[in-house]
């Protein structure tokens, strides 16, 4: 493909010379050589787009703002199952001896998080974790890392999703497992932390084997994910309730917790990406790329003939440039929703990530979704990234790196989008750039 199509592609505005206008200040100033020359403003929306789909080999878990338990089908990405493991620690160890047990459950209140389809019911199994959760060298843990814990379920739940009322969920777990508690805490049998850890690692939360419903957050605070041993005390004239709580471990360092998150059976498309180096272009799957959080499946995008600009007589500079890419059509429903933003990252030539795309007062740089025409299936993510490509173009070095779209919470989510290529259809990916050209050797 030409980097340009000059007939229809290139609009050339002329304006004065002398000009002290600002085109896009939080881009742009005007120094004396632009200001005392001629000026002619570009307009450019047929660069080449390359996209392509990379996969992270892992994405860090642990540092997830909630728990994700659920388990749906997907047409493209596969079976989507998130389970949730985390170590539990009390808030205190002691119990009155005249206190009488009664029955333990765990308490976990919807964060207003879900994905896909909650008409459907979910099921969470509550298993005992068999070992700690401990982490490598890098004190981390991952949407791949795994834990071992027992066959048999502490307790279990089938239950109709209502993430936005953040109505509480009780689980009954087993009397065993609270009698113990209990006499442990009221004979004073574990009395500290370690003593705690060293006997009860943790809990697994796992979806049903054949759930297809949703994944559904719920919140890790403290006061909002723990264990109630419910007892109660004779007095006087009544037998008072009362519960110890042991709360999700925050205290730890690292925090014994993570999301273990995975996609099975995905297209076949999807299943090419076997390691974090690939990149599967979108020429090489119908057009289209896939982006999916949790997962870490992100949507790669370079200009390859950026510096094709330099043909254009003259010295000039970016003063604009703004990305649209377009949702596949049909790719999105009630269930499969569409979020309001897209965050853009930078990769390196091995896919590595290594920052966020700002801006310059260093805020980030987001893909804001124009739903403006949405009744003429016209939606389009929209990003500003002139500044970008501004410092790619007056660079002497080449560079391997690319720009990726993820959403801004990619740890603690598994949204999925499937976006147009540049197909050069009526819904393909554009990029409209505005380039400024002074001192041209034409005058």
């Amino acid at each position: 493909m030409r980097p340009f199509y000059w007939l229809f592609g290139l609009f050339v505005f002329v304006l004065a010379s002398c000009t002290s206008e600002n085109y896009n200040a939080s881009d742009f100033v005007a120094g004396e050589s632009f200001t005392d020359s001629n000026l002619r403003v570009v307009l450019v929306d047929t660069l080449t787009i390359n996209t392509s789909t990379m996969k992270f080999d892992s994405i860090i878990s642990s540092e997830a703002n909630r728990i994700l338990v659920g388990k749906y089908t997907d047409p493209v990405f596969g079976a989507v199952q998130s389970s949730s493991y985390f170590g539990m620690l009390p808030n205190e160890y002691t119990i009155d001896d005249e206190a009488v047990y009664d029955s333990i459950a765990l308490i976990l209140v919807p964060d207003n998080y879900y994905y896909n389809d909650t008409l459907q019911t979910n099921n969470i199994h509550v298993k005992r974790l068999t070992s700690a959760l401990t982490t490598g060298e890098d004190d981390y843990f991952y949407n791949t890392t795994k834990a071992q814990y027992e066959d048999q379920d502490l307790g279990v739940i089938n239950y109709a999703p209502r993430p936005w009322t953040a109505d509480t969920l009780e689980i009954k777990l087993s009397d065993d497992l609270g009698k113990e508690f209990f006499t442990n805490f009221q004979e004073k049998l574990i009395t500290t932390s370690d003593q705690f850890k060293d006997y009860f690692k943790g809990v697994a939360l796992l979806p049903g084997e054949d759930d297809n419903g949703s994944v559904i957050g719920f919140s890790k605070s403290t006061t909002t994910c723990v264990i109630r041993v419910y007892y109660s005390i004779e007095e006087e004239l009544e037998r008072v309730d009362d519960y110890l709580e042991i709360a999700l471990d925050q205290t730890s360092s690292p925090i014994p917790f993570f999301n273990q998150i995975k996609a099975e059976n995905p297209s076949e498309n999807l299943q090419n990406l076997v390691n974090q180096e690939l990149n599967l272009s979108s020429s090489e799957s119908d057009d289209l790329s896939f982006i999916q959080s949790g997962v870490g499946i992100a949507t790669r995008i370079q200009f390859p003939y950026l510096k094709s600009m330099y043909d254009l007589n003259g010295q000039g500079t970016i003063l604009d440039a703004t990305l649209k890419i377009r949702p596949a059509l049909n790719s999105y429903d009630d269930n499969l929703i569409l979020r309001d933003t897209l965050a853009v990252f930078i990769v390196d030539q091995n896919n590595d990530l290594t920052s966020q795309l700002l801006i310059q007062d260093s805020a980030p740089v987001y893909g804001i979704l124009n739903r403006d025409n949405e009744e003429f299936n016209d939606i389009y993510y929209e990003f500003s990234i002139g500044g970008y490509l501004d410092e790619l173009l007056t660079t002497e070095l080449e560079t391997d790196d690319a720009l990726i779209l993820l959403p801004d919470s990619y740890i603690s989510t598994v949204d999925r989008f499937i976006l147009n290529g540049m197909d050069n259809s009526e819904y393909s990916a554009l990029l409209e750039l505005t380039y400024a050209i002074y001192d041209d050797e034409d005058e």
